[in-house]
């Protein structure tokens, strides 16, 4: 374990390069304790793909229903967990409010990890019995227990790497990216060509877009790096062609994923890929579905089918039998 730490702390370093500048200026602009900038490290290693076992999602960890309470979108075509700034300003906007509920950034982050609730049964629970009701005072969870812990020995490291026995990556006082405004739907793709980045790096930036399009009704703010989005301004101005393929459909009734790649000039192969749609599984009425554009859909997607786009399925054959039962007395 002692010698996978320093390659660990490299690479998570290095993922967090990207965001970090951000991070820390929303961080000082609130006026917050610097430590709270390091939270992903102890969240997600600064991966904004990452998942728990829980469903969390993001550099920040939100779960479904927190995330839908901070005005984190959550549909078919975007996760605003792994969004770089709408995921940071809900995750301080948290912060905020649990601070001033409980009064102490210790206590604040317990309930950050283990629920504000909790926090305050454990703290109920104490002041019945008697007892102090500061962080090391309750009686919680391990991971919770050491989450402050965890959070200060980061701080440490990253402090004074060489004491830990190695050697973290420097981490420029600079931005490392620019926000790019969009007014019309645009390709994944051609974002990237006319950026001149690789596609792999655009979604790394922009890690809620699940799908190939970009739709200026949902996401208008889109992140590239520093100078690529210079060359994308100049690249965009002499641009011609079309800026998207695709668009949204969304589905009229019920339907096999091959019915519907008939009806809009796919193969089922590339519907199923590029909705990830699982097989055997039969596409429900009201469905959004990412489709390319022809001469009936070739409009940009409207606001409400963008943030509202859902993808319902059902097992193919699966049409519920109805069973009547008597119940007795007892039962």
């Amino acid at each position: 374990l002692h010698d996978a730490l320093p390659i660990y702390l490299l690479r998570m370093t290095e993922r967090s390069r990207k965001y970090l500048f951000h991070i820390v200026e929303e961080v000082e602009r609130r006026d917050l304790p610097m430590e709270l900038a390091l939270l992903p490290f102890i969240e997600s290693a600064f991966n904004p793909q990452a998942v728990s076992p829980v469903k969390a999602a993001g550099m920040w960890q939100f779960m479904p229903a927190t995330g839908q309470s901070f005005d984190l979108k959550q549909n078919a075509f975007r996760d605003d967990r792994r969004d770089v700034l709408a995921s940071t300003r809900a995750a301080l906007d948290y912060l905020e409010q649990l601070h001033g509920r409980f009064g102490d950034w210790h206590l604040a982050l317990a309930a950050y990890n283990w629920g504000q609730g909790n926090v305050n049964r454990a703290i109920t629970r104490n002041q019945r019995d008697g007892r102090p009701t500061g962080y090391t005072d309750l009686t919680m969870p391990l991971e919770t227990r050491q989450y402050v812990p965890k959070l200060q020995a980061v701080e440490n490291i990253i402090a004074n790497p060489e004491r830990f026995g190695t050697e973290l990556p420097v981490i420029g006082n600079h931005p490392f990216f620019d926000t790019i405004t969009i007014d019309r739907d645009m390709d994944v793709a051609l974002i990237a060509r006319l950026a001149e980045v690789d596609e792999t790096d655009f979604r790394s930036l922009n890690p809620s877009l699940n799908r190939p399009l970009v739709m200026a009704a949902a996401t208008p703010n889109i992140l590239l790096p520093w100078d690529n989005a210079e060359i994308f301004e100049r690249n965009i101005k002499s641009y011609t062609g079309a800026l998207a393929t695709w668009t949204a459909w969304v589905v009229p009734t019920n339907m096999s994923p091959a019915q519907a790649a008939q009806r809009v000039g796919m193969t089922e192969a590339q519907l199923r890929s590029v909705n990830n749609i699982p097989p055997r599984m039969m596409v429900r009425a009201g469905s959004s579905l990412i489709v390319p554009r022809n001469g009936q859909r070739d409009a940009d997607v409207p606001e409400h089918v963008a943030d509202n786009g859902r993808l319902a399925l059902q097992p193919e054959g699966g049409n519920l039998r109805r069973v009547r039962l008597k119940a007795r007395n007892g039962d």
